[in-house]
């Protein structure tokens, strides 16, 4: 791995490339926070495909892009004499020495669920009026739902045990099905939510983001679907003209090569 020193030259060599990128390439030239932003979402979720393929080098290029972003916003900060790459260091610096009294003061923790728990205490002290105060308003729905039961669980208010979470589930779905027989849609539409947001709830006790297990179902059924449509062709047929028993003879064979 390399050494601090050359750490802190490549960041120094990557803040001169950008000076330079933005003072003599049109693209750059043009650019604003406004028009960064949607890219820096797509580098984001780039970033978090790789994660997910568990490709380290693709991890690497695609945190590259995300610190371009970010290197690229502190400059655009700075010619405004707003900010730059400095006062963002040193605020996410402060803020991680303030939220760690454990470390930088005289908290005594327990485990990591003390760590939360005074994390949130101390961002209501900071002048949040709520804990959930920090959710973005744009996150995903499913993400951001587990995002507002984790931080409201490190104030306190949470199960105690998964199996009260399963049974709030089988509840939850208990009152779906009796409006789906109903056949009110306003109220089917309200109950699923519910029984989406129990099963969030209950994927966190069981040390399960939600997130990573629905994109590797959405992988892993992309992965299938496009077995059976390669082998339809080899067989002359299109899907539309296969029996759904047909079918399911390659996606089974999909599901032993995996």
């Amino acid at each position: 791995m390399n050494s601090r020193k050359e750490q802190l030259e490549a960041l120094d060599r990557l803040l001169t490339i950008m000076d330079e990128l933005r003072e003599q390439c049109p693209w750059d030239k043009k650019q604003t926070m406004q028009s960064l932003r949607h890219l820096t979402i797509e580098e984001t979720y780039e970033l978090g495909d790789a994660i997910l393929d568990n490709d380290l080098n693709e991890v690497k290029m695609e945190l590259g892009d995300v610190l371009l972003h970010i290197i690229f916003y502190s400059k655009i900060g700075s010619e405004t004499n707003d900010f730059d790459i400095a006062d963002v260091a040193n605020a996410i610096c402060d803020k991680l020495v303030n939220r760690h009294p454990h470390i930088y003061g005289d908290v005594k923790v327990i485990d990591a669920e003390d760590v939360k728990r005074n994390w949130e205490q101390i961002k209501l002290k900071e002048g949040k009026k709520s804990v959930l105060e920090g959710v973005p308003k744009s996150l995903p729905a499913l993400v951001k739902a587990n995002r507002i039961q984790d931080k409201v669980s490190g104030v306190g208010f949470d199960w105690e045990e998964p199996k009260q979470v399963f049974e709030k589930v089988q509840e939850e779905l208990a009152e779906l099905q009796v409006e789906v027989e109903a056949g009110d849609m306003e109220k089917i539409e309200a109950e699923f939510g519910d029984v989406l947001f129990s099963m969030i709830n209950y994927a966190r006790f069981l040390g399960v983001n939600p997130e990573n297990a629905l994109e590797r179902t959405n992988k892993k059924f992309i992965k299938r679907f496009q077995y059976l449509e390669v082998k339809a062709k080899e067989i002359g047929k299109e899907l539309k003209d296969m029996s759904l028993e047909e079918m399911d003879i390659f996606w089974n064979e999909a599901k032993t090569k995996e």
